[in-house]
């Protein structure tokens, strides 16, 4: 039997997948991608992608690419059952460099990350070949594979992600539990083509006869999707004649000039790993956890699990932190993914109300909800979704007690901040692809010392001074030793340190700030980040 080795092996060549395998290749790890499948479905699955997932894009390169194919800042409304739209979601903030709710198709996301991936002559995309065991120790894991030929070979590897999907055959073999709940309500999800609906939102009406969501795609396609009642034939519903009977319930006529794509019943699912890290194999997306789709946080979850894990295990594979680094993928996105999950089944509960007095209810209380400024900014700014918090991992708090406000453990803003050239960029680009440390109107390596300097260069650490926009004479920008320096043209920075009240903030490879301390004490606090890392 062949056998073959590689510093990295992915399970699984969809979006988080493809992602994770531009993070290895970006970093020059060798990494090979198993796919069974030989090409991308032609439909729509996720459609939803927030601002956080797209600056995870934005962190391989695809972001801009991605995002001429979507819609962006899409309101999302709720109608009761006299078509009468009791709430809406209508962000316009961009506080992570990108727009809060955009709408895009799945399979024009994949081809855009599979078209890029060949500039990585690293990674080694192999479509059509099956895992179909895995065996691990401390030297390494060794996969037993059917290529695409199908002749077996075995494949050994450093570290392997299990990004292939809910049914993970990964998570399988390794005997984690998959923990939850499978709801009983079944949806009937109807892609079409050659829409003309004026209707540029995405709706969900949560009529308690019937509910239903109707999502606004790009290029002249559109989602529906139908509660299934108890006791409803499935095979009658999936019908395209009675698909057609119901979308002509709501918009007439115009029914008759769709194409419908595809039609499919779905079984909704709430459920998370017992484990997200097994010794050297890790989940991520739908292999780790799986979200009803009513939050749209699905795809989104499963990009940041690859933001986090990436730049540990590229840490770890460049000798630059210990192994150990890769539990506490676990410990930071476990949770987060488990609160995002809640926020889908409580959207849904809303939406899927088939008592009418229960309905009523629900449709008053968010009147009153709106005519409330502070939670009508709420709602209007997505405020309710779960933050990302990291309380326990690679970060360090400098107080013992963590005071309602702090931002240490949390995804650090993405301002425009303009170089020394006078360019105006996003600051990620700055920050470049590893740590970062900014000191707001001070030089950030002052007080540091020539050890702590020559560890933190092995990591390609990046020291930034932060002015005001305009500081500078004219024709010559404040600048200081040994630093870049960057101008806060939007004053965005300035009104974050004010927040935290000191002057230095220690960001993480996947922009997560990793500690906020001042210039006479960063040379203790790069040291305990050290100590974490080491």
């Amino acid at each position: 039997m062949k056998r073959e080795t590689t510093q990295v092996v992915i399970v699984g060549g969809g979006p988080n997948g493809i992602a994770m395998a531009h993070y290895m290749g970006h970093h020059g790890i060798e990494c090979v991608v198993l796919e069974l499948a030989e090409g991308i479905l032609p439909y729509p699955r996720a459609v939803g992608m927030d601002d956080e997932a797209l600056r995870v894009l934005q962190g391989i390169g695809i972001a801009d690419i991605a995002i001429r194919d979507m819609i962006c800042d899409v309101p999302l409304r709720y109608y009761n059952a006299r078509g009468v739209c009791f709430a809406e979601v209508k962000p316009t903030v961009a506080e992570y460099g990108w727009p809060m709710r955009n709408i895009f198709m799945q399979q024009l996301l994949e081809g855009t990350l599979r078209e890029a991936l060949p500039r990585h002559t690293s990674v080694d995309l192999r479509l059509g070949h099956e895992m179909l065991d895995l065996s691990q120790n401390e030297e390494g894991v060794t996969l037993q594979v059917k290529g695409a030929d199908g002749e077996p070979y075995e494949l050994h590897a450093q570290y392997v992600v299990g990004a292939d999907g809910g049914r993970s055959c990964v998570r399988k073999k390794l005997g984690i539990e998959l923990l939850g709940m499978t709801h009983p309500r079944k949806w009937v999800v109807v892609d079409v083509t050659n829409d003309s609906l004026d209707a540029p939102y995405t709706a969900l009406h949560a009529d308690p006869e019937r509910p239903f969501v109707c999502i606004y795609l790009p290029y002249r396609q559109r989602r529906w999707e139908f509660m299934l009642k108890e006791g409803e034939d499935e095979a009658k519903m999936c019908e395209e004649a009675t698909i057609r009977r119901l979308i002509r319930g709501h918009i007439g006529d115009a029914v008759d000039a769709l194409e419908i794509v595809r039609i499919r019943a779905y079984t909704h699912n709430s459920r998370v790993a017992a484990r997200f890290v097994e010794g050297r194999v890790a989940l991520v997306g739908d292999a780790a956890h799986i979200s009803p789709p009513w939050a749209g946080q699905g795809l989104n979850s499963g990009l940041r699990d690859v933001a986090n894990l990436a730049w540990k295990l590229v840490a770890v594979l460049k000798g630059r932190a210990a192994p150990e680094i890769i539990a506490s993928y676990d410990i930071e996105r476990r949770g987060h993914a488990t609160d995002l999950i809640g926020l889908a089944d409580n959207m849904g509960a809303v939406l899927g109300l088939t008592n009418p007095l229960m309905a009523g209810v629900r449709d008053w209380l968010f009147q009153a909800v709106n005519t409330v400024d502070n939670l009508r900014s709420h709602l209007l700014e997505f405020k309710f979704k779960p933050k990302a918090t990291i309380i326990k991992g690679l970060v360090y708090h400098e107080r013992e007690e963590l005071r309602e406000g702090d931002l240490v453990g949390q995804l650090f803003v993405q301002p425009c901040v303009e170089d020394a050239e006078r360019n105006k960029r996003r600051l990620d680009e700055v920050l470049g692809d590893s740590y970062a440390v900014l000191g707001y109107r001070v030089n950030p390596t002052a007080e540091l010392s020539d050890a702590t300097k020559a560890y933190w260069a092995r990591w390609n650490t990046r020291f930034i001074q932060v002015n005001r926009s305009r500081s500078g004479s004219r024709n010559q920008p404040l600048s200081a030793d040994g630093v870049i320096s960057v101008e806060d043209v939007d004053n965005k920075l300035g009104n974050w340190f004010a927040k935290v009240r000191d002057c230095v903030v220690i960001v993480r490879p996947d922009r997560f700030v990793a500690a906020i301390t001042t210039p006479e004490r960063l040379e203790s606090v790069l040291a305990k980040l050290q100590g974490q890392l080491s």
